[in-house]
């Protein structure tokens, strides 16, 4: 079958290590009691491919490894179907519940192929008004963004949350989501053009980063270094900031004093789990809400669509159709 793989680590040119073409395929068969086959449609790519490429969260005796954690395709039954990533952990069920938590590509072969082997735990089904391209995005982007804002983040209708840094699908599936559900939602962008389209998405304001945004309930960080100064003057005293990546890097220094001082919670996010995925699904096919998709691309030119996200041009999502 036709597949990404990373074959060699890179931390400073990732592409180096990918490699598009035949690799076997899913056995059902073999696959132990509890799993199946996907069929994948769509897959979209996520900034953890462009870690995985450079080593992080891999050994090198697992090379090669697929690449991809989200997925929407049709089970040999002919099921319709949203893989969620999450493999294992203390939300699992089934044929996974007694592995270690780890995400699709970390241990077992990832999303960007033509078949991927899950738990059928894993399996959500996808409504129907969702097209291939749409479930695709959801899994990652969509359900850190929903669990980060009223799981980690506890928002609630009519409070302020700022989301740092506009342009990524966490980014803007946050906006989405956020202001479909009556937050008032404020992004961060160096970006003139992707301030106006954050305000298109349903933002009440989109600043400069560092700019005053006045104190907000909730702060939404995934960039780390860059932004975490700014996350912690702007969020009200007792208010959380969460935390689900460090795109730019740990952050030095970590401004205990003002958190100690305010009363800041900082809470981790990763994801969320099976039954929260299910909810997002059903909130978008509510309300009508799509991903936004930067691009769409064939499998077979996955290269150019990580070079874009590795470059930072993208606006939404990557997809890839299988």
């Amino acid at each position: 079958m036709l597949a990404a793989r990373v074959t060699a680590f890179s931390a400073d040119d990732p592409l180096q290590g990918l490699e598009v073409g035949d690799a076997p395929a899913p056995d059902a068969g073999a696959l132990p009691p509890g799993w199946e086959v996907v069929d994948v449609r769509a897959a979209s790519l996520n900034h953890h491919d462009l870690w995985s490429l450079r080593g992080v969260g891999l050994r090198a005796e697992q090379l090669p490894m697929v690449l991809g954690t989200d997925a929407a395709g049709v089970t040999a039954d002919g099921r319709e179907v949203v893989v969620h990533a999450v493999v294992g952990g203390p939300d699992a069920r089934g044929a996974a519940a007694d592995e270690p938590r780890t995400l699709l590509s970390e241990k077992h072969p990832g999303t960007l192929a033509e078949q991927v082997a899950v738990p059928s735990w894993n399996l959500v089904d996808k409504p129907a008004g969702l097209s291939w391209v749409d479930a695709a995005c959801v899994p990652t982007a969509f359900l850190t963004a929903y669990r980060m804002l009223f799981r980690s983040g506890g928002a609630q209708p009519g409070q302020r949350v700022l989301v740092q840094g506009a342009g990524g699908g966490l980014a803007t599936a946050a906006v989405q989501i956020g202001a479909a559900s009556g937050l008032e939602m404020i992004v961060t962008s160096r970006d003139a053009g992707r301030r106006e389209r954050a305000l298109a998405l349903g933002a009440a304001q989109a600043v400069e980063p560092g700019a005053r945004v006045g104190r907000v309930d909730v702060v939404l960080d995934s960039v780390g270094r860059a932004t975490w100064e700014h996350s912690v003057r702007s969020v009200r005293p007792g208010g959380r900031i969460v935390v689900a990546g460090l795109t730019s890097g740990d952050p030095t220094p970590a401004s205990l004093t003002r958190v100690f001082f305010q009363e800041i919670s900082v809470v981790g996010a990763t994801m969320g789990t099976r039954d929260e995925l299910g909810q997002v699904l059903a909130l978008l096919a509510r309300t009508g809400v799509r991903p936004v998709v930067d691009e769409v691309l064939p499998l077979a030119r996955v290269g150019e669509g990580l070079a874009r996200m590795w470059r930072g041009e993208q606006f939404g999502k990557i997809v890839l159709e299988v």
